[in-house]
């Protein structure tokens, strides 16, 4: 029971990731989002596969990938407090 009840949740995550990329797509054929957007929403998982190819175990890249996503939000809100207070 429990191993079906995991490979149905597993399934809708698939499928939402699914949607989700379709929707995408659709968005940027119709002019609604720019490249821009659309490789920003890619970052982590370039992130991710570098440090896969580096370090060869899921865990270890899926962890390396939290600590450098959260390091680089924290560099960009320090940036843009910096920016705002001395008017870069």
């Amino acid at each position: 029971m429990v191993v079906i009840s995991v490979g149905l949740g597993i399934g809708l995550i698939v499928l939402g990731v699914v949607g989700i990329i379709f929707s995408g797509i659709k968005s940027l054929a119709n002019g609604k989002q720019d490249f821009k957007r659309i490789g920003m929403m890619a970052v982590p998982f370039v992130v991710f596969g570098i440090s896969y190819a580096v370090f060869g175990d899921v865990p270890q890249a899926g962890v390396f990938t939290s600590v450098f996503m959260l390091g680089a939000m924290a560099l960009t809100i320090i940036l843009t407090g910096m920016r705002g207070t001395f008017k870069f």
